[in-house]
């Protein structure tokens, strides 16, 4: 499989990349894993830097991005804003730039989506998006991966997201979802609907891949999924907000009879992690037989690997 067409390439969100490029990927990722089930030992990064750069904090992706280049012989270099101000007493563009000499990629997560551009548009190395308040890709492409794990092809699958429609996850799933033919549908209440900007982007990505695009706060609407994938009640940056946010959200948490709501016994349930068992998802779910959370939380790191891989 010839990875030409992705080197040097950033991921700052999947709109960037064709339904092919993220079907490639997702092949790319099966291989890895496989070779991590066989112990196999590969130095494909060896002689290769890799800059972490992290505002918000982090287990799954800083632990996926270390591991997958670490065990690859790269050397990723973990820096937070206690030890470099991104946008503070230096710009972006210039961290940016000293950076990109010294590095043969960046990760990036924080806040502002237009962080990430920037270190993309000035480093002239590939720029990965960990995380901002607009996206998530790598978990999305993660997801995809642990949806067909349970499902084979994902095209014409049904996934909902229950919850704070306007999330960075529920975004990054909308965008992969249009782009990959799943029928993807939101239940939030109508104070968390997702941007109208990014819907509108979406449906004509939807019709071209036979996808379809449904937001609702009608629980009823989980009738049919593959899939319910839920978060936090709060984002990152939110907290201020909880008490309010858990009002509104109570009557949306991912419970058996929830489940049950699907119709289908094979339903699995998905979770970006970390969880708060008993607000937005009860024990009983997250850790009972329908749960792929930890499934999901592993194939971060082969799905972080396949796109380096494939960028580097």
């Amino acid at each position: 499989m010839a990875h030409t067409h992705f080197k040097g390439r950033s991921l700052l969100t999947w709109l960037d990349y064709s339904a092919e490029e993220i079907r490639a990927l997702l092949d790319l990722t099966r291989k890895v894993k496989n070779e991590s089930a066989r112990h196999e030992s590969h130095q494909r990064f060896k002689g290769k830097t890799l800059a972490l750069l992290f505002e918000k904090r982090s287990t799954r992706t800083r632990c996926a991005f270390e591991t997958a280049f670490g065990e690859e012989g790269g050397h990723p270099v973990f820096l937070s804003t206690q030890d470099i101000q991104l946008g503070a007493k230096e710009s972006i563009e210039d961290t940016a730039r000293v950076l990109g000499r010294m590095f043969s990629a960046i990760q990036f997560r924080g806040f502002k989506q237009s962080s990430v551009e920037t270190l993309a548009a000035f480093s002239g190395v590939p720029v990965y998006n960990g995380l901002t308040d607009a996206f998530h890709p790598t978990q999305a492409l993660a997801d995809v991966f642990t949806l067909e794990e349970a499902f084979g092809p994902c095209k014409g699958q049904k996934l909902c997201f229950v919850g704070d429609g306007r999330n960075n996850v529920a975004r990054s799933l909308m965008v992969i979802s249009a782009k990959l033919g799943i029928h993807f549908t939101v239940i939030t209440p109508g104070a968390l609907n997702p941007d109208a900007a990014l819907v509108e982007r979406c449906r004509p990505l939807a019709s071209a891949s036979g996808a379809s695009i449904t937001i609702t706060s009608d629980l009823a609407e989980v009738k049919g999924a593959a899939a319910l994938y839920t978060d936090v009640w709060a984002s990152m940056g939110e907290e201020s907000k909880k008490a309010e946010r858990a009002a509104l959200l109570a009557p949306y948490q991912v419970n058996a009879s929830l489940m049950a709501r699907s119709g289908r016994p094979d339903t699995i349930f998905l979770h970006c992690l970390p969880a708060i068992k008993g607000e937005e998802v009860t024990a009983e779910v997250i850790d009972g037989p329908q749960s792929r959370a930890w499934d999901e939380a592993e194939n971060r790191k082969h799905t972080i690997k396949a796109i380096m891989l494939a960028t580097l």
